[in-house]
């Protein structure tokens, strides 16, 4: 008997979605229009900061909305997990995937939050002569880091796909198969029966 969860797949997939949409229209729009626009260095920090800031709020929300929905599905389909062939690996690489896409994309904001306040020239403030020291270091990090995101999202998304299809009839058989065989002990056979 199949179940819906179209509640959970929703907020599942609205969630990655933006997360993985964010996170690459951030690196490839709102970068490089920053570093286009920007008179120099600092003011292109500057701009992108601003609409990271702005994006912020709404990523978060897109990132708890996927994981709301990926732990409804998981609870709606831990049976899946346990008893159909390949089910566990890719529910664990979803998992990793989306731990390691979470730490990426906290690394990022972290990083982004550095360059802009090292990119607010204000010398009287010790604060900021900390943060001017490490912004080269911190903006090759996050050259790096801002395709970090979108790659690992993207491959959600694919996992995802992957899962799609092993919940179609032909991929489950194997599961019924399998506890069909667990229960053959205990069902009587014809030749139990009386003639």
């Amino acid at each position: 008997m199949s179940e819906r969860n179209t509640v959970m797949r929703g907020l599942h997939d609205v969630g990655l979605a933006a997360w993985f949409g964010g996170s690459l229209m951030g690196a490839v729009g709102l970068n490089g229009a920053a570093k286009e626009q920007g008179t120099s260095r600092h003011e292109g920090a500057r701009i992108a900061s601003a609409g990271w800031a702005l994006w912020t709020p709404v990523g978060a929300l897109a990132i708890g909305t996927h994981l709301v929905g990926s732990c409804g599905l998981l609870k709606a389909n831990a049976g899946r997990v346990f008893t159909q062939q390949g089910v566990a690996a890719s529910s664990l690489a979803k998992t990793v995937l989306t731990g390691a896409a979470l730490a990426a994309t906290v690394y990022g904001r972290a990083l982004g939050k550095r360059i802009e306040l090292a990119s607010f020239e204000q010398p009287d403030t010790e604060k900021n002569e900390d943060h001017l020291t490490d912004t080269g270091q911190a903006e090759r990090h996050l050259s790096y880091i801002q395709w970090v995101v979108p790659t690992l999202t993207g491959g959600l998304i694919i996992l995802n796909a992957l899962q799609g299809e092993q919940q179609r009839p032909t991929q489950q058989l194997h599961a019924i198969w399998k506890r069909a065989r667990t229960l053959a002990p205990y069902v009587v056979t014809s030749r139990h029966w009386p003639h």
